[in-house]
């Protein structure tokens, strides 16, 4: 209760606080919304199971990288030439660059299979496949917004007296034995 408390509080009222830890569970139910960075030692979503969800709940972890990506998939069916044109969202160079490709053929093999042309005005293009085939793709990118170049994240830092916890100290237990 205690802990519900000030988070709520924390909502009302973030001029107040600069840095807060709890050290227990904290618990809110409906939107959290940040404006900054999270840092958690793991995360996941918690829905209601979708086989049983009268009886049980599932939990799936965040996918997590040193980069800050975003990820883009989907299923397309090429064309009668062996192409696909991926067309994605309105703002994906907007937003990403250093881009990654993934494709692979479904149901038959396609060795020819390559990138034609990479993202160019938020679309790509897959070629060298079968007339009418099908291919599962991904494209990651790698933030490059006003937002996370003014707050990169630093994957590694020394313990410090602005950090968390102190040198020597842990966050976990289980290191320190």
């Amino acid at each position: 209760m205690r802990n519900s408390i000030l988070a709520l509080l924390l909502l009302l009222l973030p001029s107040l606080a600069l840095a807060v830890t709890f050290s227990s569970a904290v618990s809110i139910k409906g939107d959290l919304k940040v404006v900054g960075a999270i840092s958690k030692g793991s995360g996941s979503f918690l829905i209601d199971h979708p086989l049983d969800p009268a009886n049980k709940l599932l939990y799936h972890s965040f996918v997590e990288s040193p980069d800050v990506k975003n990820i883009y998939d989907g299923v397309a069916t090429l064309d009668k030439n062996g192409e696909a044109m991926i067309q994605l969202p309105s703002y994906f160079e907007a937003l990403n660059n250093n881009e990654r490709y993934l494709v692979t053929p479904l149901g038959q093999s396609m060795p020819g299979l390559y990138l034609k042309r990479q993202v160019f005005r938020n679309r790509f293009v897959i070629a060298g496949g079968s007339p009418n085939g099908r291919i599962s793709w991904q494209v990651t990118g790698i933030r490059h917004d006003p937002y996370i170049l003014a707050h990169p994240i630093v994957p590694e830092v020394w313990k410090s007296a602005n950090t968390p916890v102190k040198p020597g100290e842990y966050l976990f237990e289980g290191y320190g034995k």
